[in-house]
């Protein structure tokens, strides 16, 4: 049977821009290429879930403003359902820009995330979670995450979070986590270190954690077992999207294999992103 996921947090529309270098100021230059896709970590991780054989349901703002049509015709070619929180909302939804340099791959983001469309609680369905195998928080609807987390657990449903970077409130939802799967760039109020953000997440009983560090090797700890993996060595193209798309793999490989596997082959899938611009021509290929 098709393994079912749920993935909640941000929906953007993204801009990507293939450059030579960043513009200076007041400079003007030409992109060697381009692209339009959905957005967001969660919108990311849902489609390569979606992708890799899993049914993703993607929870989050969208709204009635006519950009949602773009939104909806690039997730939806990969299978992805949205379950919209605010589907009345008038206003567009989030639209990020990308600059991406040819050269290195690197990326420049100027964005609006989902601050300033919060929803309550009660904007979740009934029988939300029926059928559904695992979940994805990213941390970008934190009263909606907090609410399914809790139900989750209740149900024995593992709960995943993409750590990208802190957000206010997350301390809510991470008593309720199984995965913490997090950036370098995860600090918790108070830490500084890795071994420090390590000992905070320990202190609240999740027992699967990992940190990853671009091309360096992603640290872990499981269950009492602690390591590190080394990640595919590449060149990349463009880095945009790769912690999400790692974490929608990790999300598909969890349910068939155990912890450190599933980091290893979601580490794959995200080195072969990187080698395409933009975050869905390596599905195309």
């Amino acid at each position: 049977m098709t393994a079912q996921g749920l993935f909640i947090g941000l929906i953007t529309l993204d801009l990507l821009y293939l450059t030579q270098h960043f513009p200076d100021r007041n400079q003007k230059i030409v992109a060697l290429d381009y692209e339009v896709a959905a957005g967001g970590p969660a919108t990311n991780a849902a489609v390569t879930f979606s992708y890799l054989g899993g049914a993703a349901t993607l929870m989050g703002v969208l709204g009635a403003h006519p950009i949602r049509e773009l939104i909806l015709a690039d997730v939806q070619q990969w299978g992805v359902t949205i379950a919209d929180l605010h589907p009345e909302r008038p206003d567009p939804p989030p639209t990020s820009s990308i600059l991406v340099t040819e050269a290195t791959g690197e990326r420049a983001v100027i964005s609006l995330n989902a601050v300033k469309s919060q929803v309550a609680a009660d904007a979740i369905a009934n029988q939300a979670l029926s059928g559904i195998e695992i979940v994805l928080i990213d941390g970008h609807q934190i009263t909606v995450g907090q609410t399914i987390a809790r139900q989750a657990k209740a149900k024995q449903i593992p709960v995943v979070i993409d750590g990208g970077s802190w957000k206010p409130g997350f301390e809510r939802i991470l008593s309720e986590v199984d995965y913490a799967i997090c950036s370098a760039n995860f600090q918790p109020p108070g830490c500084e270190t890795i071994d420090s953000v390590f000992a905070y997440l320990e202190s609240l009983q999740i027992p699967h954690i990992a940190i990853t560090q671009g091309e360096q090797p992603i640290l872990y700890r499981s269950q009492g077992k602690s390591g590190e993996m080394a990640v595919p060595v590449i060149q990349p193209v463009d880095t945009l999207g790769a912690g999400d798309i790692f974490h929608g793999a990790f999300c598909h490989f969890i349910l068939h294999s155990e912890f450190t596997e599933a980091l290893a082959q979601a580490a794959n899938i995200a080195a072969q992103a990187c080698q395409q611009f933009g975050t869905r021509a390596w599905m195309k290929r």
